[in-house]
Parts: structure tokens; sequence; C-alpha cells
């Protein structure tokens, strides 16, 4: 066990005939105990700003494993945003490319549709511009024909017939 302050200025000398200087040796020792308290103190001093010192970096240690742990979690919290958002990213990507391939197939059957209508219209209208000129051809022929001559004539007679019966 080291020697503190007190066990210093307890410590009694044998006094020999030819030995030091009593009050040489007293001031000496008054000195040795002040610079001996002097350093007991500064140790603990020094002890306890190493267990202070201790203790901040046990707290500083626990605070970065902590630190540590919530990197970890929201790494991992990121990593989970990100896988759902490319599962649901390709949902939507197929959701779009289901509704896009509806669209177009029912793009396409109207366009059948309007192509059968047109090509339907189309024959109507030949048809019907066909008949329309042989009527018109029809009644040219009629026209052009000797018994209009003759309906003519006959009409005439009627009317001078007529005129003829209303006089009398």
């Amino acid at each position: 066990m080291p020697l503190s302050p007190i066990d210093i200025n307890n410590k009694e000398f044998t006094k020999t005939f030819r030995g030091y200087s009593e009050d040489e040796v007293n001031e000496f020792l008054d000195q040795i105990i002040k610079d001996y308290e002097i350093l007991i103190r500064e140790k603990k001093e020094l002890e306890q700003q190493v267990h202070m010192m201790t203790e901040q970096v046990n707290h500083f240690n626990t605070m970065e494993e902590t630190l540590q742990k919530s990197i970890m979690v929201a790494q991992e919290a990121a990593d989970e945003v990100r896988r759902n958002s490319q599962k649901e990213a390709k949902l939507i990507i197929k959701e779009a490319e289901k509704n896009a391939e509806r669209i177009i197939n029912e793009a396409l059957a109207k366009s059948r549709a309007a192509n059968i209508e047109v090509e339907e219209l189309t024959k109507q209208s030949k048809v019907f511009r066909n008949r329309f000129k042989m009527l018109v051809e029809a009644q040219l022929d009629l026209l052009n024909t000797g018994d209009w001559d003759h309906l003519l004539e006959n009409a005439e007679q009627e009317l001078i017939k007529n005129e003829s019966e209303e006089a009398e």
C-alpha cells in the first residue's frame, strides 16, 4: 500500500550522534508531505475525470450503437418501401397494358364495324344508283316512244270534242 501524507508525517527516525540535521530533515519531510498531498489530490481529480470520461465514452458508445441500429432499421424500411414500390409499379404497368390492349381491341372492333357499314352503304348506293338510272332510262324510253305522240293526238281530239259539245 502506498504511503500517505500522514504516514510520512508520523515517521520517526532514530537519532544518531552524527545524523542529519533534524530541522532540515523535518523541513524536507514537510515539503515532501505538501508535494505528496498535491499529487494525491491531482490523482483523485484525474481519476474522477477518467471516470466521467469513461461514462461519457460508454454513453457515446451506447448512442452510436443505437444510431447504427436506427440506420439499419431505416435502411431496411427504405429497402422494403423500394420493393413495395417496384411491385406496385409492375402491377400498374400490367394493368395499364391490359387496359391498352382492351382499348386497342375495342378500337379495332369499332373500325371493323365501321368498315363493314361503309361497304354496306357503298353497295346500297350502287344498287340505288343503278335502280334510279334504270328508272330514268325507262322514263326516257317512254318519252321517246311513239305512244306519247298518239296520246297527245287523242288528248287533242278529246279536247276539241269537249269544246264542241259545250258550244252546242
